[in-house]
């Protein structure tokens, strides 16, 4: 009774935390470091009795820890639960690997659990390793960055409909969204779908894991895994809708090795799109990925352009760097760094498509092309259309306004599956 107890009291918590009390005195335009309680904290604090008696399976990486970075997985360990395996996504359970890369299954040095390479990892053979594994429940305790072309949301939707179709229960420990609870962006569409954009959400899909969790619970396991798996979500206390990353007394722990701030994660979901341009960095392999944006073939004119556009909530500096690796590796590029001044009033979105609109302009400015058929760009936005617009000189908000009427819809699609306000965000 407990463990329910627990679980119950989560959307109570949620409430009580959402009081919409107004924070203490802050600065002009800046909220305080609001408390929040991750779902693993909560967890913890009740003696991991939700899970307690179970053989479970732990779907997390580095992200999964306590305000003392303690890591869930030693945590759990070293207080007696049951740990049948531990599985890593996109750079490995314990984070050593790069972009595209994961850690090979094995012996985990500290716990001497055996940790399952899940990178990639189909739902057959998610279903293997989790029969593999022995369990009866999975864990999945991992910081999203809130855009659609982030892999982790693939993660866990792979494992629960493994999971549904096994018949296992399913326990997400929510942790906030950085980017708050606004969506934003277009809709992944037929044709378009790729291992950067599986499902048809939004781009900046304004939920947390917690959330999205239950809403691929209701919307596409009934399809895929025949039932909806036994969910339950262990929710944050204390987060609303309107809180960005940074706002928070949280802990940050790099998602990834391109993922370093909460800086970067407020402009992932707008600037990630230009991995989709093959004559720009995005900024791997320098100290502020995402936020560092140039190319060889490029000079101040990209900036002034941009910076004449006013922006609401941004500032842009004429920037050059040399990146260590990825695109460009030890060649000068010019370009901008994306300074955010005011999180509230900044779009991450319809920032980075008023910088592709201006990029376009420039002699040297390329599309990237994958496998030499299909455009980068298209896989990440969810259809040729974002492309076509720039290429036939659109501006910048006729592109964001075609997206208008499909963003409504998925407003109102996911609205049932929410549980922390949006009031403000």
């Amino acid at each position: 009774m407990k463990r329910r107890g627990l679980l119950t009291a989560g959307a109570a918590g949620v409430a009580a935390g959402l009081s919409g009390a107004a924070p203490a005195a802050a600065k002009p335009g800046l909220l305080p470091r609001l408390p929040v309680q991750t779902g693993m904290d909560r967890l913890a604090a009740a003696g991991w009795d939700a899970v307690r008696g179970e053989r479970i399976g732990v779907v997390s990486n580095p992200t999964g820890v306590d305000r003392g970075y303690r890591h869930l997985v030693d945590r759990m360990h070293a207080d007696g639960v049951t740990i049948g395996g531990v599985f890593g996504p996109e750079h490995g359970f314990r984070g050593s690997a790069q972009a595209g890369g994961s850690e090979d299954t094995g012996t985990d040095a500290r716990t001497g659990l055996t940790v399952y390479d899940a990178y990639l990892a189909s739902q057959a053979r998610w279903a293997e390793m989790f029969t593999a594994a022995g369990v009866r429940t999975v864990v999945f305790d991992i910081q999203d960055v809130g855009a659609r072309f982030y892999t982790y949301i693939y993660t866990l939707y792979d494992s629960m409909v493994a999971a549904a179709r096994l018949g296992l229960r399913y326990v997400v420990l929510d942790r906030p969204n950085p980017v708050g609870g606004r969506a934003y962006g277009p809709m992944m569409t037929d044709g378009f779908t790729s291992g950067v954009g599986r499902l048809k959400i939004v781009q900046q899909h304004g939920m947390t894991v917690g959330e999205l969790a239950r809403f691929y619970n209701g919307e596409f396991l009934p399809a895929e895994a025949g039932r909806q798996v036994s969910l339950d979500v262990i929710a944050c206390r204390g987060w609303t809708g309107r809180l960005r990353a940074g706002d928070t007394d949280l802990p940050w722990v790099l998602p990834s090795p391109n993922m370093p701030t909460p800086d970067t994660a407020i402009v992932y979901p707008g600037t990630g799109m230009f991995e989709g341009v093959s004559s720009l960095s995005e900024g791997r392999g320098t100290t502020r990925p995402f936020e560092l944006i140039g190319g060889p073939g490029f000079d101040h004119r990209w900036c002034d352009r941009v910076t004449g556009l006013n922006l609401p909530g941004v500032e842009f500096r004429e920037a050059y760097f040399t990146p260590t690796f990825n695109k460009f590796a030890n060649r000068l590029c010019a370009g901008i760094e994306v300074k955010v001044t005011d999180q509230a009033a900044y779009d991450p979105i319809r920032t980075a498509v008023a910088m592709l609109v201006e990029a376009r302009r420039e002699p040297a400015f390329a599309w990237r092309v994958d496998g030499g058929t299909r455009y980068w760009i298209d896989l990440l936005t969810g259809s040729s259309r974002l492309r076509t617009m720039i290429d036939a000189g659109a501006p910048a908000g006729d592109v964001v306004g075609a997206w208008a009427g499909e963003l409504a819809a998925f407003e109102a699609r996911r609205r049932p599956y929410l549980r922390y306000s949006r009031l403000g965000s």
